[in-house]
């Protein structure tokens, strides 16, 4: 098992476990963080922690969950951050505001939205809590109860935030105007399973 190698200082089976969980910690802080200077130090932060505290785990959660736990908490610290420091990401030299990098699959992972930037907008208007339950749900795919493990907090708090915040996006993105899209959001219930494909 990588995981236990891993903890008995194997480096070969470190890398194979952080390489086969890479993508979808970045997706989380490159959806948690925002933008891509920001999700990429946050990643950064986020595998240093998992890499030092990999001793301790202690399997009470699947390794995913706590990495992500890891993550989630990495890109929040690092919105914080961010929030606290305006000014550097307002505008670049001669006023020009600092460009994008956007997913060269996103068209293909996410068919109704042509405009990936919008969603990136939407994102960054969730209010913290929101954004980190969305995110755990719609781009790593985790359960209520996985989610509850990684943010802690109670299952119907878990429904509540992913509700509210799908219901957030949903307005300021205004996916009514893209057939079809309505049922990708999920209800006002927090009772669907089904995960929005934010990837």
């Amino acid at each position: 098992m990588l995981v236990a190698a891993a903890q008995g200082g194997d480096r070969n089976a470190l890398d194979q476990l952080l390489r086969l969980h890479y993508e979808r910690i970045h997706a989380v802080c490159r959806r948690v963080a925002g933008g891509t200077r920001d999700a990429d130090d946050a990643c950064q932060e986020a595998l240093i922690k998992i890499t030092r505290s990999l001793p301790r785990f202690d399997g009470r959660s699947s390794f995913a969950t706590w990495a992500y736990r890891i993550a989630t908490n990495a890109a929040l610290d690092e919105l914080r951050r961010r929030k606290r420091r305006p000014s550097l990401h307002l505008a670049r030299e001669g006023g020009e505001s600092e460009p994008e990098v956007v997913d060269p699959t996103a068209e293909q992972r996410l068919e109704h939205v042509s405009d990936r930037l919008v969603l990136d907008d939407a994102l960054d208007d969730l209010d913290d809590n929101l954004r980190a339950a969305v995110v755990l749900r719609d781009v790593t795919g985790l359960d209520y109860r996985e989610i509850s493990e990684v943010l802690d907090i109670p299952i119907g708090t878990v429904k509540s935030r992913i509700a509210r915040g799908r219901s957030a996006l949903a307005k300021s993105i205004r996916l009514g105007e893209f057939p079809g899209n309505r049922s990708d959001i999920g209800n006002n219930t927090g009772d669907d399973e089904r995960p929005t494909d934010l990837t």
